[in-house]
């Protein structure tokens, strides 16, 4: 038994590390789209607002595309499903780039979004499922691993930036390689199969009243995430004049910090406990807001983009664990907080070109820093939460994937 025992634990612990790698290209994607907006609207010949109408696609595509998800695991297993998925999310990459207008544009950028909550949705059910049998928490850590791979897409990005290279090119490579690690990183994840009576997972869940308040929350954070990972490239180029290469080089500080603010989210919060660090996360990024608003020069402005990715690193995780204590049923809490918080991160970058179009980015951003001070005053609602394993989902087996809660930036 004991030798049993210690074979279970390895074969878990491989099906971790492949999940974590799945994170890291997932998040790759992001990153490389990330650091080439710039180049993509002027190709296409868009203004900020018909930029931030575009931004919008991916929110419709994601929204309408991520209850597929559950249902393609259902019939086809967890592995096959992330396995399709997951090259499906990293060969739409190559799409943006191609579009010589804004038609096209909100075209491909459906398909982005569409390819990315799927492949989303599938993979967060295997990390839930990986972290309830380790019996102990590691989603931080794979949200951590998404952030690098954001760092890594967003610095060959910057290269491919300041080189003057076409977006067109660096995507269709870029989108090859991922395609080719992906599909590598998912022949280890765990092959979790529905028994042939099962019902398939619902299609929707919407957000219980306690999970409201905690989803608030994640609200705020996610929402300084989409605005500044998206738009923090055109920001330093727009308003304060900076060359393609160096507004690139923003996304990856940007990504620098959140990826080692998760890496180590873990034992900072068992140190100091969830209200207390998310509410100096909350100080932390409210004063990186302010100091892109009055940023004089760029070196400000990529250092308060720094400050934002550094304070609302860790609120996700702990919004998760608070919803998990929250209410009669703490899985349909889960999902509702991780249907606000995603929702978030899918409008934010829409809204700021929104806003810009009717007013200026720096306007954008100073909404991003009164969202940031909402988690100074809402910190406390996350009082009492766990970093313990994520519950599962109702009706969820020992070979079915539970539910999952969107990884959002996702």
């Amino acid at each position: 038994m004991p030798t049993e025992v210690a074979d279970d634990r390895r074969r878990l612990n491989r099906a971790r590390y492949a999940v974590a790698a799945v994170f890291c290209v997932h998040g790759a994607v992001t990153g490389s789209f990330a650091t080439r907006i710039p180049w993509i609207q002027d190709h296409a010949g868009v203004g900020a607002g018909q930029l931030g109408l575009a931004l919008a696609f991916p929110a419709i595509g994601a929204s309408l595309a991520m209850p597929l998800a559950g249902a393609v695991s259902h019939r086809y297993g967890a592995r096959t499903a992330l396995r399709g998925l997951l090259a499906l999310w990293t060969l739409a990459l190559a799409l943006p780039a191609l579009s010589p207008n804004v038609y096209a544009l909100c075209a491909t950028l459906f398909v982005y979004g569409a390819t990315a909550g799927m492949s989303d949705v599938a993979m967060n059910a295997l990390g839930v499922e990986v972290e309830n049998r380790l019996d102990r928490s590691i989603m931080s850590g794979l949200h951590g691993m998404w952030s690098v791979g954001a760092l890594l897409g967003s610095a060959a990005g910057t290269v491919a930036a300041h080189l003057g290279s076409d977006a067109r090119l660096h995507h269709l490579l870029a989108s090859a390689v991922l395609t080719v690690v992906g599909l590598l990183a998912c022949q280890g994840v765990l092959d979790l199969r529905s028994s042939a009576d099962e019902e398939p997972p619902p299609r929707f869940a919407l957000p219980p009243k306690s999970a409201v308040v905690i989803g608030a929350i994640g609200f705020c954070g996610v929402f300084a995430e989409g605005a500044s990972l998206d738009w923090s490239a055109v920001y330093l180029r727009d308003v304060l004049g900076t060359s393609a290469g160096l507004a690139a080089a923003s996304t990856t500080a940007f990504a620098l910090t959140m990826a080692v603010a998760r890496l180590v989210g873990d034992r900072v919060v068992d140190r100091f406990g969830p209200v207390r660090t998310v509410r100096v996360g909350g100080v932390l990024a409210t004063a990186g807001g302010v100091l892109v608003v009055l940023a004089p020069h760029p070196a400000a402005a990529m250092t308060g983009f720094g400050c934002i990715g550094l304070g609302i690193a860790v609120v996700v995780p702990l919004a998760f664990a608070a919803a998990g204590r929250s209410g009669t049923n703490p899985s349909l809490s889960i999902a509702g907080v991780a249907t606000i918080t995603y929702t978030s991160g899918l409008i934010a970058p829409s809204a700021i070109g929104g806003i810009a179009d009717l007013t200026s980015l720096v306007v954008s951003f100073g909404l991003v820093t009164v969202l940031a001070f909402g988690l100074v005053l809402g910190a406390g609602v996350l009082r009492g939460s766990n970093r313990g394993a994520a519950p599962a989902a109702p009706g969820a087996t020992g070979t079915q994937a539970p539910a999952p809660a969107p990884d959002l930036r996702a």
